[in-house]
């Protein structure tokens, strides 16, 4: 009975927009580190590049290594069970951030956020693969991927309030008790979609892991992503920054003025992403990664005009465009990466994809550009994290390439349901 009760098309839904909730917490926990730098900066005494490392090294490290094994954990048992424990540590420890009192704290902290973390997107991109035939999945991850700039927004104005009426460090105490509350009711309301192995059979990264080596599909997805990425991380976190150094705006305008653009772009963008790759999709599945090398080619100049207008009111349709198309990619290339492997194995293949993705774009893109902003300063003053945000959009160009190269090797590697 349990499993006839977990296909019906309402408790599938009902499963996917939990999914939904839970990854919104995922960016929401991200996100108010990017609205606070201001504040927290002054209060810690930081710089960019270790407001940077925080940002960015310090989440990635362990976020991107216990992917794998998280992941697994999660084919061989429970994946609602991995998921829903993983919200509740990445809570704790956003609120934990609330009471750091220095660099080293607040490293350890994000340290831990990033530890939670590492087991919810994998395991949520197999589940909502579990439960979604394929000429619908690419909607389904692209309904899931929404969480990002819901997220992001949230995040932002949220954030942008809670410190202007409080401080920050109670903006991220209730962030992170939000999400203990939700983790429990999460676990209680989904249960795991019947599979064709069982979990106890589920194969080992050792086995999985040879199978996407060999597929060319899987490294130029895995780097085009992780390029496209680099600027996507950078950009969310150091953005605000750049909204209130070079055109003076207090933390609430700069929370309205982002929360905007990510809310309305992100979320069209993604969307967009997963309908157009489902529709393109069923005819040529090398559509899956030409649909985001399209959108990077012209994510580049659009950001790049964005953030160098000389105003605010000019630049917000101008980043409303990249703001669409940086994330178009979600639900594209996450489908792909799903049919590189048979389905059992698809946990394990998404956590193998995202260590690249995370080390390369959580890891190095919010300190590569904090570093350049800090590089910057003795010339460029003020404006120095606004050039330095636009000289790393050059990766968007290096993903579209990749993404390209990619299409014939995805033809051939795609495997269908069985």
């Amino acid at each position: 009975m349990q499993d006839a009760v977990a296909v019906r098309p309402g408790y599938r839904r009902f499963v996917l927009a939990m999914l939904l909730v839970v990854y919104t917490f995922n960016f929401l926990d991200r996100q108010i580190l990017g609205i606070l730098a201001a504040p927290i900066k002054a209060d810690l005494g930081l710089s960019d590049a270790q407001f940077g490392a925080i940002g960015g090294l310090a989440f990635a490290l362990l976020y991107s290594v216990l992917g794998v094994p998280l992941a697994l954990l999660a084919d061989r048992t429970s994946r609602r069970a991995v998921i829903a424990g993983s919200l509740a540590v990445w809570s704790a420890f956003t609120a934990l951030c609330g009471i750091a009192t220095g660099y080293g704290q607040l490293f350890l902290f994000r340290l831990g956020v990033g530890v939670g973390e590492a087991g919810g997107v994998a395991p949520s991109y197999a589940l909502i693969a579990d439960y979604y035939p394929p000429e619908q999945r690419a909607r389904a991850l692209a309904i899931y991927s929404l969480g990002i700039p819901v997220g992001l927004a949230g995040g932002t104005l949220l954030g942008a309030y809670i410190a202007q009426l409080l401080d920050w460090r109670t903006a991220f105490l209730v962030m992170g008790v939000a999400g203990i509350v939700l983790a429990p009711i999460f676990h209680l309301t989904v249960r795991d979609a019947p599979r064709s192995a069982a979990p106890a059979d589920a194969v080992p990264v050792s086995a999985v892991f040879p199978i996407l080596a060999g597929k060319p599909a899987f490294w130029l997805l895995a780097f085009a992503a992780s390029f496209s990425s680099l600027c996507g991380y950078g950009l969310a976190l150091w953005v605000p920054s750049v909204l209130m150094r070079s055109y003076g705006f207090d933390l609430i305008t700069t929370g309205k003025f982002m929360g905007s653009l990510l809310l309305i772009g992100g979320t069209a963008g993604v969307f967009a992403g997963g309908w157009f790759a489902d529709k393109l999709g069923r005819a040529d599945r090398g559509w899956y990664p030409k649909l985001p090398a399209i959108a990077w080619l012209v994510t580049l100049p659009t950001f790049a005009a964005g953030l160098l207008s000389p105003s605010p009111w000019a630049a917000w349709p101008l980043l409303l465009i990249p703001n669409a198309l940086n994330i178009l990619w979600l639900g594209p290339i996450t489908t792909a990466v799903q049919h590189l492997v048979p389905r059992h194995m698809r946990a394990t293949a998404s956590a193998s994809f995202l260590l690249i993705n995370n080390l390369i774009g959580i890891g190095a893109g919010p300190l590569l550009m904090g570093t350049i902003s800090d590089a910057l300063k003795s010339t460029y003053r003020a404006e120095a994290l606004r050039y330095a945000t636009v000289g790393c959009l050059g990766f968007y160009a290096l993903a579209a390439v990749l993404a390209l190269l990619a299409v014939g090797p995805v033809r051939k590697g795609w495997v269908d349901d069985v």
